[in-house]
């Protein structure tokens, strides 16, 4: 199964077909020069790699929509004519290989203006005074220890967000991107307004589970009137906060549903975790699989595309995913970057015909 083709429905037209279910999952990668939130020839070889590779979908890192929205000064961005141009030479050289190519659309929120996570940096907000800025989150508070507080979006603020989405999804059809995948995970701006544990709000935007999907459900909707009908819309959601009182799988799947129904979107990748707050995670191989499998059969009848996500690194390990039901396809993350031919890798040990795995032609020798 992981190597026959899969569509990402949309609301107009036959939708996105992938060559297979191999996904790359967004990953952010800090690069020294990538200054201005413009891609480089880092992104060029680093997400090229993996469209040579063989996957079937090549997502990339979290893409701020505008400055303040990224995680780090050495994030991405897609709110400037250079970083559409720098995403387009990205994404021609993906079509080239045949791979169909997606962006992360994202707002860090509270937790923006970091350090990067490499090797001896420091931890914590990045001051103004070294490249750094003023977050803007869900409340007036730090979302995890060792941050500066943030200031809460007064109701202009967040409409300038949900603004600032629809733009960046203008300006990936312009760069000819094929999907966008929304970032509602990890912490970032999106969960700290559906989660309880850092909503505080007492306004439309907080208070029950009505006020605290309401910036998801209007950036969607936002997304959704500036993207081609014809291109697939996605998510990607932390399934549960893995602590009592926090978002949940069932809130998870209740706003799925409403996003389906009223938005458009067709695709959810499954992840978990990213607010603290004295969360015990049982990390392990295919530790968030059981999250997309029971979003997979909540969701079922709906349309939606459930792709699982966390530690799957193994060939026989994702085709059993997706055999068993569990979701209909897998995002591949750091087995990827060990091997960005990971994708063919898989077929050739699954047994797929060699003259169907997904590689870049010069891989194969008569020798081989």
């Amino acid at each position: 199964m992981l190597f026959t083709p899969l569509t990402l429905p949309a609301p107009e037209g036959p939708g996105l077909t992938l060559r297979n279910r191999t996904l790359v999952a967004p990953m952010c990668q800090y690069v020294i020069d990538a200054e201005d939130g413009v891609p480089t020839d880092w992104h060029l070889q680093h997400l090229g790699a993996f469209a040579a590779g063989g996957f079937g979908l090549v997502t990339t890192e979290a893409t701020g929509v505008e400055a303040r929205g990224r995680i780090s000064p050495r994030d991405v961005g897609l709110y400037t004519d250079a970083q559409q141009q720098a995403h387009q030479r990205v994404v021609t050289f993906l079509h080239s290989q045949g791979a169909a190519a997606a962006v992360q659309l994202a707002h860090a929120g509270g937790k923006a203006s970091t350090y990067p996570w490499l090797p001896g940096r420091p931890d914590g907000t990045v001051p103004v005074a070294e490249g750094g800025w003023t977050t803007a989150g869900a409340a007036d508070a730090p979302v995890l220890p060792g941050l500066d507080a943030a200031t809460a979006l007064d109701e202009q603020g967040i409409a300038g967000v949900v603004a600032a989405f629809a733009d960046a999804a203008r300006r990936a059809d312009a760069a000819g991107y094929d999907a966008i995948q929304l970032h509602a995970a990890h912490g970032y701006l999106m969960h700290q307004f559906l989660s309880p544990l850092t909503n505080t709000r007492t306004d439309g935007y907080g208070g029950d589970e009505e006020g605290r999907t309401r910036l998801v459900r209007e950036v969607a909707a936002a997304v959704r009137a500036a993207w081609p009908a014809h291109k697939p819309l996605g998510i990607r959601i932390s399934a549960t906060d893995w602590v009592d009182g926090g978002w949940d799988v069932a809130a998870s799947a209740r706003l799925l549903r409403r996003l389906a129904t009223d938005h458009g979107v067709t695709w959810v990748d499954v992840s978990s975790g990213g607010l603290g707050r004295g969360a015990v995670i049982p990390t392990g191989p295919g530790y968030q699989v059981s999250l997309a499998a029971e979003l997979t059969r909540e969701l079922a009848g709906t349309g939606i595309v459930v792709s699982a996500v966390g530690l799957i690194d193994d060939a026989t390990q994702a085709e059993t995913i997706l055999a068993s039901g569990q979701a209909h396809a897998v995002s591949i993350g750091r087995a990827a970057l060990r091997d960005p031919h990971w994708a063919g890798s898989a077929a050739a040990r699954l047994g797929v015909p060699r003259s169907e795995i997904p590689h870049a032609p010069q891989f194969w020798r008569a020798n081989w």
